[in-house]
């Protein structure tokens, strides 16, 4: 936050229905890229450097659904030019020197784009306001047929947040009677002057369905897709039973090992900390620590997947083979895929549990032990 007494505030007008958003909640209420997109916008500019204070303008319906978010939420008005008077009056008994004005809506709002609106004003402008230069060919159309083209010669695509002077906005919006497309309209019938500056094609704003989709892209990013292999064997031993991908299966053998030896899903664990680069079961849970002796190894992989979560990935998918030739595996291998699907909380779906044997040649052709291979997908949440 900025330390001098002459501060820069920003009204986010989140009052709207959005009604061409297509049906279900005010788009500002609906899931973007994991968060809500008031969260998105609220975001950019509650960490802003250059912002000092928020003023949330809300429907009067929306007020319990906005409790906890950053600002003053004051009550919208019945259009938006009324809203964002509303929104500015809050601000009216403070030492307010700018003033941004954004709509909701523009969740892709950047931290440059931001900057570059205030650093205009500190400037000497009494407004500013971002925009993109029209590049598409115009045309004037009339029951679906073109009727002409219109020059695009220094024609812009308007976009928020459009920052003024803060006294000299609110008296034109204190004196603005008709209706307005945006708040350089009311600056402009007002007599004050508004700069251009560069916008953003990721500023967008969410108009229809389908703009959900464009601004998610964006503000995902690149996808991080991480891949990982696991291989593991264990020796048979005496025993009756074997511990597979979670199953107890009847057999004339049991798997040594220091924790359970579950090779399935030792197999998986090390795939899944091999695509976080972080090494292997061993590392995490040595087996010189008695604490690990027979340990269940659901500890081992949830732990593996609750890593991968703090790490910003979620899993893709796992495919895991076993080889042997005894037990066979075909019968448990749904009980398998539903307990790992349990422990992962991953759809069964994404989750491939298979066998092969190595026809008779090895130590597991030789019935001497179990191995199993994995490969498993992560990918940015």
């Amino acid at each position: 936050m900025t330390l001098t007494s002459q501060k820069t505030a920003a009204v986010i007008v989140a009052a709207g229905r959005g009604s061409r958003a297509g049906p279900g909640a005010p788009k500002q209420w609906r899931p973007l890229a994991g968060r809500r997109v008031i969260d998105w916008t609220l975001a950019a500019f509650d960490a802003h450097p250059d912002i000092d204070d928020i003023v949330l303008v809300l429907h009067p319906e929306d007020r319990e659904m906005g409790k906890g978010l950053p600002g003053l939420h004051v009550d919208g008005g019945a259009t938006r030019d009324a809203s964002v008077r509303l929104g500015l009056e809050a601000l009216a008994d403070k030492d307010i020197q700018h003033v941004l004005i954004h709509d909701v809506a523009r969740a892709g709002i950047d931290a440059e784009t931001i900057t570059t609106v205030v650093d205009a004003l500190k400037g000497g402008a009494s407004g500013a306001a971002p925009a993109l230069p029209v590049t598409d060919a115009l045309w004037r159309g009339n029951n679906g047929a073109v009727t002409g083209t219109q020059p695009r010669d220094a024609l812009y695509r308007a976009q928020t947040p459009q920052g003024f002077n803060f006294a000299a906005i609110l008296e034109a919006h204190r004196t603005h009677t008709a209706g307005a497309a945006d708040d350089v309209e009311v600056a402009r019938a007002a007599g004050m002057d508004v700069s251009i500056v560069a916008g953003a094609e990721s500023n967008l704003k969410i108009t229809t369905a389908v703009d959900f989709a464009r601004l998610e892209q964006h503000l995902r990013g690149t996808m991080d897709v991480r891949l990982g292999n696991g291989f593991d064997v264990h020796a048979f031993e005496d025993g009756d039973h074997v511990v597979l991908c979670g199953i107890r299966v009847p057999h004339t053998k049991a798997l040594k090992g220091h924790s359970d030896a579950d090779v399935g899903m030792h197999a998986v664990t090390d795939a899944i900390y091999g695509a976080l680069a972080q090494g292997d079961i061993g590392r995490h849970f040595p087996p010189s620590e008695m604490e690990w002796k027979d340990a269940d190894s659901a500890i081992f992989l949830k732990h593996a997947v609750d890593l991968a979560a703090e790490m910003g990935f979620k899993i893709a998918n796992i495919d895991c083979t076993l080889i042997c030739e005894r037990p066979k595996i075909g019968p448990h291998a749904p009980a398998m895929t539903n307990r790992m699907g349990e422990i992962m909380e991953l759809e069964e779906s994404r989750i491939s549990i298979k066998a092969t044997t190595s026809e008779t040649l090895g130590f597991t052709g030789r019935e001497e032990g179990i191995a199993a291979i994995a490969t498993a997908t992560l990918v940015t949440k």
